[in-house]
């Protein structure tokens, strides 16, 4: 299932960037990028990890250490798989500023997605049960807190506005 999407760009060096998203548009091509990578493609990851605030060096178009500690950490808030490569569901993440492809769990979920969310709602104090990966109604009670404090609809199911607030937790 291929999401369509783009987002047009306007980053500056200075201190103000716009980001547009608009939708029913095709997914444009980025270039898988790693340490050693060089050009262009590298000077925009350079620019939206620093929107994102994750990168404070040069845009030099290097992708170097400094980077490549960037991008895991980036890729560690969104819940992809801290590699420091640049992918598609990493550009994608970055363009969204949210994490990505991510499942929708409810009551009756199962499994370490259920697990990770029980964790960082553990570490923040509001999950006092065993992790056990096992979407409770006790687990539903604190995702519908969770959500209420997060300003969100308390619905108890983890969809996209919900892993977004997750994503700003401490993890």
């Amino acid at each position: 299932m291929s999401t369509n999407y783009s987002v047009e760009t306007n980053i500056n060096t200075d201190t103000q960037s716009t980001f547009t998203q608009a939708t029913n548009t095709t997914e444009p091509r980025k270039p898988v990028l790693q340490i050693g990578s060089r050009g262009v493609g590298v000077v925009e990851l350079q620019k939206l990890l620093a929107h994102w605030e994750y990168y404070y060096g040069s845009f030099d178009g290097v992708f170097g250490a400094d980077v490549e500690t960037a991008v895991k950490g980036y890729q560690h808030r969104v819940f992809l798989k801290e590699d420091g490569i640049v992918g598609s569901l990493t550009w994608k993440a970055l363009y969204a500023g949210t994490p990505v492809n991510m499942p929708i769990l409810r009551s009756g979920s199962t499994g370490s997605d259920v697990q990770l969310v029980q964790t960082i709602l553990q570490f923040s104090g509001r999950y006092p049960y065993v992790i056990d990966g096992i979407f409770s109604p006790e687990m539903q009670v604190v995702v519908r807190t969770f959500q209420r404090d997060s300003g969100l609809p308390a619905d108890g199911i983890i969809g996209d506005r919900t892993w977004n607030a997750l994503s700003k937790m401490p993890h």
